[in-house]
């Protein structure tokens, strides 16, 4: 069966251009422990890691840097390798460790930060599941380590939508196909327009339960984590989001919202 790699659109590199800041985050992710700990942290995990370019760029930080990527799904793991791996010199690939696995079983490995971004946890549906994923995170953290995730939200998410964007030779979609408010339950797909091609419909679907800040702190709190802090993204002159992300106490009415929630062992 033919591959992303094999034809000549290529999926994976169309969603890193599009939604992926894997440096940006390696640096946001420093930082941050940086500022709680007033230390260097030293292993990362990417949970849900795909092609996992973060961990490419979290060895590239210096030569201490360590990072394990976990993903169920061979194939971006096997992208990942070809694409961003191969581009690593002989001593930063000897720091990237990945696994083919489900992220629910505890991996012993011990980490200073572990993270589950691109909202790749709202896989889980129910509360039951969400806190026993939290659980095997808290005991896979060293002492004073952190828990990062992304998430997202706004009343514009209440319906279906599309938002697009154009990069160099490409448009993205986003398309939210429809909406539950009983369960929070949504199906979201994103599409790809090459320049000079066909329209690729739902090159990635997503069926996720839309969990809020609140409840994601709540289920933190419940895994055994001391304390969470939010990370609220800024907004720029033109209302879209800055990309800059501050530790806040409360967030701001708007129609779409993004920010990391960061949980403290």
């Amino acid at each position: 069966m033919p591959t992303a790699r094999s034809t000549s659109f290529d999926k994976y590199d169309a969603y890193a251009r599009s939604v992926q800041s894997p440096r940006e985050d390696a640096r946001f992710m420093r930082l941050v422990y940086r500022n709680v700990n007033k230390s260097e942290p030293t292993v990362l995990r990417e949970d849900f890691c795909g092609t996992f370019a973060l961990c490419c760029e979290w060895v590239k930080l210096d030569e201490t840097k360590r990072a394990i990527g976990l993903d169920i799904d061979p194939e971006p793991l096997e992208y990942g390798a070809s694409k961003y791996l191969s581009e690593l010199t002989a001593s930063q690939q000897k720091r990237v460790t990945t696994k083919q696995r489900d992220v629910l079983v505890r991996h012993r490995a011990a980490s200073d930060i572990i993270c589950a971004l691109n909202f790749s946890y709202f896989c889980f549906h129910e509360r039951a599941t969400l806190l026993r994923y939290f659980k095997s995170c808290r005991q896979s953290l060293r002492p004073n380590g952190l828990f990062v995730v992304d998430a997202f939200g706004g009343p514009q998410h209440g319906e279906p939508s599309l938002d697009r964007k154009r990069l160099p030779g490409l448009t993205y979609f986003f398309e939210q196909e429809n909406f539950d408010p009983i369960n929070n339950r949504t199906r979201f797909s994103i599409h790809f327009k090459p320049r000079d091609g066909r329209t690729r419909k739902r090159a990635f679907s997503y069926d996720w339960r839309m969990w809020s800040i609140p409840e994601i702190r709540d289920v933190m709190l419940d895994a055994g984590f001391k304390a969470v802090d939010v990370y609220w993204e800024g907004t720029s002159r033109d209302g879209r989001g800055s990309g800059r992300f501050n530790r806040k106490e409360k967030g701001e009415p708007c129609q779409v919202w993004v920010a990391y929630v960061v949980g403290h062992v």
